[in-house]
């Protein structure tokens, strides 16, 4: 496969430039009925697609190709439009290994991702681009440009794996494959001079602009015209996470690609419609976090174009979201977003535009897949340790790791108390009872425990505080988790100390995944034995041990506090994965242990840290 080096290229493209010609036969020739060109967003009808060494070498007219092929395939029932990108995905979010991945989602027309590196990054930071480029050299169809983690670590306040602007200029220096700097979050970090995390981030922004690569953003909380240009001054390019049509829209006039997700795609789009936006080539459609069962429910990229179409968009114009938009964005044209020669010959095959349903997937100039169906056989790659062997808690954790100590003599005991999706200015207080000298739940009041597991020091380091609406209320049970954005230490959320260390202890010893403790006995685990994050398999087999977790999880009387925030749902609390950022517009959170924060709770924009009891 392709290695993506300067010199690579330029034997690549003396090969394409002779089979243009017509001087050399080339690999395939396809014929389609149309094919889109995302360029002017116009259609070659009756055309033909020249593929050769993976490449597209020629498109024209039927019979404009003036040289042989040795193959020549007829799809003239079918209309030809560019492989999809994803211009901001976490791969890992969907919990496969990415050329487990790719089987999922390249059937679904994408082609490309754009990887935002700074969950694995976080786990293995030195191997960033080794992992992310191991499945294209061994043969798997998908491309992934991969853009190692700002958020490394995510916060000050949070110690471990470290990546600076040295660190990135080795990365982009590493491969041409290389796309720039992952989505930079820690906003307070860029604007205050005083934040010990200040020149990391800058010396990171640096390097990718020495590279003449792209620096991405996320601008959560970001609104208000102040706030808004700061932002956009400071270089940083993008933004993905405008919840509103207005904000989008002053994002937009401050220079910022915006990139939609699902979530308000309807609203934002219909909102940028109605106020007669007539340039849409700044903005794209965008996945970020997606599970692999609800990719294989609802579609990748292609339910996001689909939607797009639904708000009120063209079918052209969607497709030009998701194709020649990123890759213009992420200066990724000379070889995806079109197709064109020169670029990846990856060309999705539809039978119906309007419905957008997909017939073939074609990769690197062959058939890829015949519906749903991916046809390549999934490379098998045997992950190192460097891979598997990331969850290091150090020993066996017992009840007494969980305990939250109270004062002498004292029968009850105010609390510092967080919430899931906590983005209020102060913590809440509680009095909580004591019991044997150590702070008790209140499951009455909807008050359980959570903590935090170190899993790369090897020391056993646990930071634990009292937590409302979430968690279980059944006796001795508890849920734990290696997959905590951004950080991705181990969360552990339970009625028991006992439960809630024998929970870890599971986990830790699978390598990572899901472990779920009811009523003292494990009752479901799913494996997450790369980085703690994903795992090597199929979807089908991914999703089918979530199911059983969530039908496990279905005998547990969760609670539940539905005011806090919309996001929070009633039943199995997976979204506490994402209750751990410490991004922008998170204030107070609970990290690991360090010197700086030893109980864990910190203001993250300040880095005031605060007793759990007192």
């Amino acid at each position: 496969m392709d290695e993506l080096n300067a010199a690579q290229e330029r034997k690549t493209r003396q090969q394409l430039v002779q089979v243009a010609l017509g001087r050399q036969v080339a690999d395939r020739l396809v014929r389609v009925a149309r094919v889109f060109d995302s360029q002017t967003r116009s259609w070659i009808e009756d055309a033909e697609i020249v593929c050769h060494a993976g490449r597209v070498a020629f498109v024209g007219p039927r019979g404009s190709y003036t040289g042989d092929a040795a193959d020549v395939v007829d799809r003239t029932h079918l209309a030809a439009v560019p492989g999809l990108g994803e211009i901001h995905k976490h791969i890992e979010s969907s919990h496969l290994t990415p050329e487990w991945e790719a089987a999922l989602v390249v059937p679904r027309g994408n082609t490309w991702t754009c990887e935002a590196s700074h969950e694995f990054s976080n786990v293995v930071p030195d191997r960033t681009m080794d992992f992310w480029l191991a499945p294209r050299r061994a043969g798997s169809p998908l491309k992934i440009f991969p853009l190692p983690g700002s958020a490394v670590p995510p916060t000050a306040w949070e110690h471990g794996a470290h990546l600076d602007g040295t660190d990135q200029s080795r990365f982009l220096k590493q491969s041409l494959w290389a796309a720039g700097l992952d989505e930079v979050m820690d906003w307070p970090a860029v604007r205050d001079a005083d934040n010990p995390a200040h020149d990391r981030l800058w010396s990171m922004i640096e390097a990718t602009w020495d590279a003449r690569a792209v620096v991405e953003g996320h601008a959560a909380g970001i609104r208000g015209l102040p706030n808004i240009n700061a932002f956009a001054a400071s270089g940083i390019s993008s933004d993905h996470e405008a919840w509103t049509a207005e904000e989008a829209w002053d994002k937009l006039r401050r220079g910022l690609f915006v990139e939609i997700r699902i979530h308000t795609l309807p609203e934002i789009i219909g909102g940028l419609l109605e106020r007669g936006l007539q340039d849409w080539s700044q903005l794209a459609l965008t996945t970020d976090d997606r599970s692999a069962s609800d990719t294989l429910a609802l579609g990748a990229t292609d339910h996001n174009v689909r939607l797009a179409i639904e708000a009120g968009l063209s079918a052209d114009m969607a497709i030009q979201m998701v194709t020649i938009n990123p890759a213009r964005h992420m200066r990724l044209t000379p070889w995806v977003g079109t197709i064109a020669p020169g670029r990846f010959a990856d060309f999705v095959l539809l039978s119906d535009l309007d419905r957008f349903d997909i017939a073939e997937v074609w990769a690197d100039g062959q058939q890829v897949s015949r519906g749903k169906t991916y046809l390549p056989e999934v490379p098998e790659i045997n992950w190192p340790e460097w891979a598997t062997q990331t969850v290091n808690v150090g020993r066996a954790l017992v009840a007494d790791d969980f305990r939250v100590e109270a004062a002498p003599d004292r029968d009850t005991m105010n609390a510092a108390v967080l919430r899931p999706f906590h983005w209020t200015d102060d913590f809440l207080t509680e009095d909580l009872p004591v019991m044997d000298g150590a702070v008790q739940r209140d499951a009455a009041n909807n008050i359980t425990k959570f903590a935090i597991v170190d899993r790369y020091s090897g020391t056993g380091a646990v930071s634990k505080m009292f937590w409302k609406g979430c968690g279980p209320r059944d006796a001795d049970t508890a849920l734990a988790c290696s997959m905590a954005h951004d950080k991705h230490n181990v969360w552990c959320v339970g009625s028991s100390d006992q439960a809630m260390a024998d929970c870890v202890n599971a986990l830790a010893e699978m390598g990572g995944g899901w472990v779920l403790i009811y009523r003292g006995k494990v009752t479901a685990r799913v494996r997450y034995e790369i980085a703690g994050l994903m795992t090597c398999r199929s979807a089908a087999e991914l999703h089918a041990d979530m199911q059983a977790l969530y039908e496990a999880g279905a005998q547990v009387d969760w609670m539940y506090e539905p005011s806090f925030h919309p996001k929070w749902l009633p039943g199995f609390p997976e979204k506490l994965a994402f209750a751990t950022l410490t991004c922008s517009p998170w204030r107070w959170n609970l990290v690991a242990p360090s010197d700086h924060a030893p109980q864990g709770l910190v203001q993250v924009g300040t880095g005031e840290t605060h007793p759990v009891v007192f």
